[in-house]
């Protein structure tokens, strides 16, 4: 009476390691890349405190602060995160002309010393146009919305 064989052989174990490697391969950089993202937005929720900050200081005195003191907010390297390093106020031109400015500075969990900077340009209402497609932070990481050319409004 012969017994049937139960089980893998040794090529067929070997088959299968090797294609949970490739799924592997392919599947670690993209979750990497995600973690990255995700560590992206924990900066600009940060920075959107800072945002309405700067939107009712531009409303109340139609110029931009100068500095994260002049805004009313916590110093740069206080406002910080797991995945950041500081988020920086700051202005360029003066008065109503000028543009404010928010520097979001990452850590090594994204890629160290990388910014992603948002800039607020006001109106005679006080309304406020921001924007976040400046910085040097790898478009593969930013937000949909800091990609392009697509603004938010009145600090939102």
């Amino acid at each position: 009476m012969k017994t049937m064989q139960k089980g893998f052989t040794l090529i067929e174990l070997m088959i299968v390691i090797a294609i949970i490697g490739i799924l592997a391969a392919i599947a670690l950089p993209a979750y990497q890349d995600y973690t990255k993202r995700s560590r992206v937005s924990e900066g600009l929720s940060l920075a959107g405190g800072v945002k309405s900050a700067l939107t009712e200081y531009y409303a109340s005195n139609n110029a931009w602060p100068t500095d994260n003191a002049a805004a009313g907010v916590a110093a740069k390297d206080q406002i910080t995160g797991n995945a950041v390093k500081s988020v920086e106020v700051g202005a360029e031109g003066t008065g109503a002309a000028g543009t404010g400015k928010i520097t979001v500075t990452f850590n090594n969990k994204v890629e160290d010393g990388k910014t992603l900077i948002m800039k607020g340009v006001g109106n005679d209402a006080g309304s406020v146009k921001w924007t976040c497609t400046e910085g040097n932070l790898p478009t593969k990481y930013r937000p949909s919305e800091c990609r392009g050319t697509t603004t938010a409004t009145n600090g939102g």
